[in-house]
């Protein structure tokens, strides 16, 4: 596998969305990648969460990263986070 590199955007959006880069690598490694918009990829995995988010308790928590695979890394340009 690759290295995997956030991007700048995406970096700073790790707390706005409750998301990790650990997280964010552990889907983009173990799950099936898609075509996503203007030739990039996703993925989405699912996490056990049984926390709070936003003053409301989910179960689960859906990791949605949105990349491009280049020549020598895996460049995450922005991730979704999904609670429910």
């Amino acid at each position: 596998m690759k290295p995997i590199r956030l991007t700048g955007h995406a970096r700073q959006q790790l707390p706005f969305r409750g998301v990790t880069e650990k997280e964010i690598a552990e889907a983009i490694q173990t799950e099936e990648w898609t075509q996503a918009e203007l030739g990039r990829l996703e993925c989405r995995k699912n996490f056990p969460f049984c926390k709070e988010w936003n003053k409301k308790i989910y179960a689960t928590k859906q990791v949605r990263p949105i990349f491009a695979e280049e020549e020598k890394e895996i460049v995450v340009v922005t991730v979704y986070t999904y609670y429910f």
